[in-house]
């Protein structure tokens, strides 16, 4: 594949694509403060009450009985989000900023992290017709841009290859069940591979976008391509790839990515398409499986959503089209995964990070199941009392001596 040279990564304006830079290196400081005002604010967006095509698609309503996220943290690393979002509220913890030191990630200039944010996790909220796929899942904050395109040219900074790493390690290291990774890199960096082998390694979920320049030959995007990662290209309303979606061995599945709905930071929703929205669709559901299956390591749960895809027409789709409900509910059939192996702790090591994530998932699904019960008798109860009181009143019942 042939690679740019040094150059701001192409994004095109009808798929805007993160891309993580060479620039002046940037820290995470311990104090949390929220980010400094934005040079160039995201337009103002409106609420939308229509249902957006992918929750067509895939009815969360029939999810949140099985399974909400709850208990499970997606890491997502970019432009921070924007908590300040009504169906956001409650679901963002505090994270870190290493583009301005001393930030919690949640300023965002870009709007890109809190549409990718909402798309995960954004609450169910009444006379709204969008919410996230995963609403009961927390989201971390890692912001690493401000990027944005305006007029068909991209503005804002970016963090260093390395900055890029570190935020990776990061969020692994405060937590992240789950890391989503709308960002493209169109160079194999060593210190963001050994992130990623990292991440990997510590049972961690790894979801990244494939790239959106199809049209200028497919060029390798990382951290797609990198073993253990689950690279997502994306589709269209009609269910067929989108145009610009990239294609090549790094993409192992697809999921809707052209016009999406999402929320803009402040208030109200927009339309965006990209690779980068197909990504946390993928990152949700791998949320949803480890709440629902916490015994599954980040591995497994990768196999199991390929092996559920549905069948794609035509090529570039990777294994298939993602389908959360499968993903959810079967069972996997076999040992068979993506080619590209996960990378493995050394013999006889175990990692305590991984147990404990373990023994907090299977917490979350006991506290879940627990409520589901009381709820349903709940439900019994009064159905029973609405039933039997008043024919017992009727039949002239009275309590025994």
């Amino acid at each position: 594949m042939p690679r740019p040279t040094a150059r701001p990564a192409l994004a095109a304006a009808a798929a805007a694509l993160l891309a993580a830079l060479p620039v002046a290196p940037a820290q995470a400081a311990g104090a949390h403060r929220a980010a400094p005002g934005c040079a160039t604010p995201p337009a103002p967006a409106r609420p939308v009450a229509a249902t957006p095509w992918p929750q067509q698609r895939y009815a969360p309503q029939r999810l949140a009985a099985l399974a909400s996220g709850a208990g499970v943290t997606v890491g997502v690393i970019d432009s921070g989000v924007d908590r300040r979002h009504p169906q956001l509220a409650g679901r963002v913890t505090a994270g870190a900023d290493f583009l301005d030191p001393g930030g919690d990630g949640s300023g965002d200039c870009a709007g890109h992290g809190t549409g990718v944010a909402s798309i995960i996790a954004a609450e169910p909220r009444a006379g709204v017709a969008f919410q996230g796929l995963a609403p009961g899942a927390r989201i971390l904050p890692v912001r690493v841009s401000e990027q944005q395109v305006v007029e068909g040219r991209e503005s804002g900074r970016t963090v260093s290859a390395a900055d890029f790493a570190r935020a990776i390690r990061w969020a692994v290291d405060h937590g992240a069940d789950v890391v989503n990774l709308s960002v493209v890199l169109y160079t194999d960096n060593p210190a963001v591979r050994a992130a990623v082998g990292y991440a990997v390694a510590r049972d961690v979920v790894v979801v990244a976008a494939a790239g959106n320049l199809h049209d200028s030959g497919d060029p390798r995007p990382y951290p797609a391509a990198y073993d253990g990662v689950l690279g997502v290209g994306a589709i269209g309303a009609d269910g067929r790839r989108a145009d610009f979606s990239q294609t090549g061995p790094y993409v192992d599945l697809v999921a809707p990515g052209g016009e999406v709905l999402m929320a803009a930071p402040g208030q109200g929703h927009r339309r965006a398409e990209g690779t980068s929205y197909a990504a946390p669709f993928v990152a949700a559901t791998a949320a949803l499986v480890r709440q629902y299956r916490p015994e599954l390591t980040a591995g497994q749960v990768t196999r199991q959503i390929l092996a559920t895809v549905d069948p794609a027409p035509g090529g570039g789709y990777g294994a298939g089209v993602l389908n959360p409900y499968r993903a959810v509910t079967e069972t996997w059939a076999g040992p068979q995964g993506p080619a590209r192996q996960a990378v493995a702790l050394p013999a006889g090591e175990v990692d305590p990070a991984l147990v404990a994530r373990q023994a907090r998932r299977a917490a979350a699904r006991d506290r879940a199941v627990v409520v589901a019960a009381v709820a349903g008798a709940a439900v019994a109860s009064a159905v029973l009392l609405a039933v039997v009181l008043p024919r017992g009143g009727r039949r002239r019942w009275r309590p025994a001596a």
